[in-house]
């Protein structure tokens, strides 16, 4: 029996529908809020994420990729973009899952659904804070994991100490963060998002996400979006990787 899943959102964002625009579809502006992924500017054409095909191409309104897999999975992620008052914009996004094939325990399904839900939460806030903070400016990506998934969330609170978070902790407090790769430099960084499950960190020139694999027995892992004109990024992938796994 087929199993589906529909994940929606709706935004008003700081900025023009073209501004949003360049911040979803396309490489330059994915790498500033969400992962890596190139898209052929197209309808037909590829998008990096995955094995995708762009569905829908209508700027600065319309844009769709839709990724399928072996075993009757297809996955379509779709952002619609209107005008509101003010030059800003409003965003309908949505994700649609279908899987028409077998779906057993080695699925993990409900993981799968519950994990999606979430990282849609966090990524569609990190894209006003890429917007009104660091849009049009080239971004680095750097991600780095740990090796070994987890079910104990006592390791993700562990990292949260290491950044300085304490059980008091709350969005909007400032603090000032170790940089690794650095020779011991730090920058102040504002808590922008903070639940059991993902940290943002946003500094002068950067967004700083963590997140918590425990949640779903994954490892811990960070996706950086890097804006600092300087920034190396086979240098500071290995800085970051060092410092997750505790060197």
């Amino acid at each position: 029996m087929a199993r589906e899943l529909e994940v929606r959102r709706e935004q008003d964002l700081p900025a023009t529908p073209e501004q949003v625009w360049d911040a979803v579809a396309t490489g330059a502006g994915n790498l500033g809020w969400l992962y890596p992924m190139e898209v052929e500017p197209r309808v037909g054409g590829k998008a990096t994420r995955g094995d995708s095909t762009v569905v829908a191409w209508e700027p600065p309104h319309h844009f769709a990729v839709r990724a399928t897999q072996d075993g009757g999975f297809s996955n379509t992620l779709t952002y619609r973009i209107e005008p509101a008052d003010g030059g800003a914009s409003h965003l309908r996004m949505g994700i649609h899952w279908v899987h028409t094939g077998v779906v057993d325990d080695t699925w993990n399904w409900d993981t799968k659904a519950d994990a999606a839900e979430k990282h849609v939460d966090f990524y569609q806030h990190s894209l006003p804070e890429y917007l009104r903070h660091f849009a049009g400016r080239p971004a680095v990506y750097v991600k780095a994991a740990r090796g070994e998934s987890t079910e104990d969330p006592a390791d993700f609170a562990a990292l949260c100490r290491r950044l300085g978070l304490d059980d008091g902790a709350a969005v909007g407090d400032r603090l000032s963060l170790d940089l690794p790769g650095t020779d011991g430099g730090s920058t102040e960084v504002v808590v922008d998002w903070l639940s059991p499950d993902f940290v943002g960190l946003r500094g002068p020139d950067a967004l700083y996400r963590f997140f918590n694999g425990s949640s779903w027995n994954w490892p811990i892992w960070l996706g950086h979006h890097l804006f600092a004109e300087d920034v190396d990024e086979q240098q500071a992938t290995k800085a970051w990787t060092a410092w997750l796994n505790g060197a």
